[in-house]
């Protein structure tokens, strides 16, 4: 986000939340949270339109921000240093 403020964060994990975005995965069975500020969605959807949708979110907490997607036709991705959600 750029030239955030206080609580902007907080409104927009809200705001993605609502939207069907997550903070967390599961790795071995074991839920983790990923890095501050990257969240994941599963669904059939397009990039574009899952880019639409974090764009949405942003704009519902008035802020700007830098948004990449990424598609994936497999949940085949390589993970570290991840912590679990206790």
């Amino acid at each position: 986000m750029h030239d955030e403020q206080k609580g902007d964060y907080d409104k927009l994990h809200e705001q993605m939340g609502i939207r069907g975005f997550a903070r967390t995965v599961i790795v071995d069975d074991t839920e983790c949270h990923l890095p501050d500020a990257t969240y994941v969605i599963s669904g059939t959807g397009t990039a574009q339109g899952v880019n639409d949708l974090a764009r949405e979110a942003v704009n519902a907490i008035g802020r700007a921000a830098g948004i990449v997607v990424a598609q994936t036709t497999y949940a085949q991705v390589g993970v570290s240093g991840l912590v679990p959600v206790k």
